[in-house]
């Protein structure tokens, strides 16, 4: 099963950086990268930038629609007023198939801000003890925003990265 995990950076470069480090990860085979995307929102700039990870052939990949609705719909639809925003609920729905709710695109709306970043996962087959040291060996300040694992697993997720 794929984990889906959200991490929200107070730095505009951490979800960069992070992404190169699991990405580093994957290529030793600790970890299995199905997919990414990232959000950034460098400090005066009106709104985030994102990106997906290219280069996924792989069956667990999402589209470049997926992400780009996702991010649409949690960055962008803000800005365009109640009519699109309607419009734009409607398809919303069709998120919580795959465990996003309108809770969590409020949330991540709220979170990542100008001078934050995010990035978006879906990795599966981690070495959980060497990925963890990789990722608390850098010192990054960041929070975990969301994940599809139970409870339990988020929480040793949470202990396992040394955060909130």
């Amino acid at each position: 099963m794929a984990t889906i995990t959200s991490f929200k950076f107070d730095t505009a470069d951490g979800a960069e950086q992070m992404l190169e480090l699991v990405e580093g990860l994957s290529k030793q085979q600790l970890i299995t990268l199905q997919d990414a995307a990232i959000v950034t929102w460098p400090q005066g700039k009106k709104k985030p930038k994102t990106k997906q990870l290219e280069n996924l052939a792989g069956a667990g990949a999402l589209s470049g629609a997926f992400w780009g609705m996702l991010f649409g719909l949690i960055f962008f639809v803000p800005f365009f007023g109640m009519a699109i925003g309607a419009a734009m609920g409607a398809l919303g729905g069709k998120f919580s198939d795959y465990g996003i709710d309108d809770d969590f695109i409020k949330s991540v709306g709220e979170q990542v801000t100008e001078g934050t970043s995010a990035l978006f996962l879906m990795t599966s087959d981690a070495v959980m003890d060497k990925v963890s040291d990789a990722v608390k060996g850098k010192g990054w300040n960041f929070e975990v925003l969301s994940t599809n694992l139970s409870k339990e697993q988020e929480s040793q997720l949470r202990q396992d990265f040394g955060v909130e």
